[in-house]
């Protein structure tokens, strides 16, 4: 089932998204609510409702009184358009070795005892569209592409080999980065918040798991819970920068949930990404850049610039960088000691 968020009427309206049309959960069934935050609060008791729904309408059937509306037509939002929190992970081993190598330091061994991420700024999750960036963002500003899950039900202390129940859905996730603000605000251990906090892009729609059954693969060796061969691509402006697989993910999603639920709750509505795929950001390859050549010229997001991330099964989220009309600056606001 493929489940998508999107403006009507100024607020968010659930829909089931089903060969380019979407139908409106409370038309099909009125025990479906309208909107993400209370579907995902009510999983157990409405997703067999759903995807009876889902299925008739794949059999050429429409339930109740669902009209569909072409998805094109619409503003799509964040399929969890107010996730309770949004936490990012840390899962590819190819893209941290290559980032460590890239600054010429040894991998770090703690990356294969366990999983860990960090929490960003879940009011600031948004879905396709623009992106809207400050002056500072534009120093170093950069793309993520990542894939991430949302929970659908709350738990508590949940081990990896029952995480898997857990996981709602799947979709894409672009980790937006301002690397200047990030890199100095790291030096003094803390961060990368203001890196980060400004953009967090997930979408274009929720895909639950029986709809990618068909890409299951064995986890790592070592490793519990379920993994995906998915094709993960980024293009900046038409032409590829980025290639990768979800496949490659050395942590499961399972494994990283089971580290975030030890000794806390987790619940409906959180949000939590896998971290960067191998290949997947300029930092990194600006930095093989770099070692393979001196004179490499490093690429970085411009006002203007369209970035498509795409994973098979889950869709292509399209969004715009923008500049903001103000000269506003943090980094000029530094004290010189």
């Amino acid at each position: 089932m493929k489940l998508v968020s999107y403006l009507r009427e100024e607020s968010d309206q659930l829909a089931i998204l089903v060969e380019g049309q979407l139908y409106n959960t409370q038309e099909l069934h009125p025990d479906l609510p309208n909107n993400m935050g209370m579907f995902l609060m009510m999983w157990e008791d409405v997703i067999d409702i759903a995807r009876k729904a889902d299925a008739d309408l794949k059999a050429g059937k429409h339930p109740g009184s669902a009209k569909g509306v072409p998805v094109a037509s619409v503003q799509l939002l964040s399929p969890v358009p107010f996730p309770t929190s949004c936490r990012d992970g840390y899962a590819f081993r190819q893209h941290v070795a290559a980032a460590r190598r890239n600054r010429k330091v040894e991998m770090i061994p703690e990356f294969d005892q366990y999983p860990i991420f960090y929490f960003t700024n879940h009011n600031a999750i948004q879905g396709p569209g623009d992106i809207h960036c400050m002056p500072d963002h534009f120093d170093k500003l950069d793309f993520e592409l990542e894939a991430a899950i949302v929970i659908c039900k709350a738990g508590r202390n949940i081990t990896a080999a029952e995480a898997d129940d857990y996981i709602g859905g799947f979709m894409i996730m672009n980790d937006m980065s301002a690397r200047t603000l990030q890199m100095e605000e790291m030096k003094l251990n803390l961060g990368p918040a203001k890196g980060k906090d400004f953009s967090t892009v997930v979408g274009p729609m929720l895909v639950t798991p029986d709809e990618l059954e068909s890409f299951l693969i064995p986890a790592k060796p070592g490793h519990t819970g379920n993994n995906y061969n998915l094709k993960m691509t980024c293009k900046v402006n038409g032409i590829q920068v980025s290639e990768g697989n979800m496949g490659d993910m050395d942590w499961t999603f399972a494994e990283i949930v089971e580290r975030c639920a030890y000794g806390v709750n987790i619940l409906p509505g959180d949000v939590i990404g896998s971290g960067t795929v191998g290949t997947g950001c300029f930092l990194e390859l600006n930095g093989t850049g770099k070692l393979n050549d001196p004179n490499y010229t490093e690429q970085w997001l411009q006002p203007g610039d369209v970035v498509e991330m795409e994973i098979d099964g889950l869709g292509t989220l399209t969004n715009t960088i923008v500049q903001e009309d103000t000269d506003f600056s943090i980094l000029a606001l530094k004290k010189n000691v």
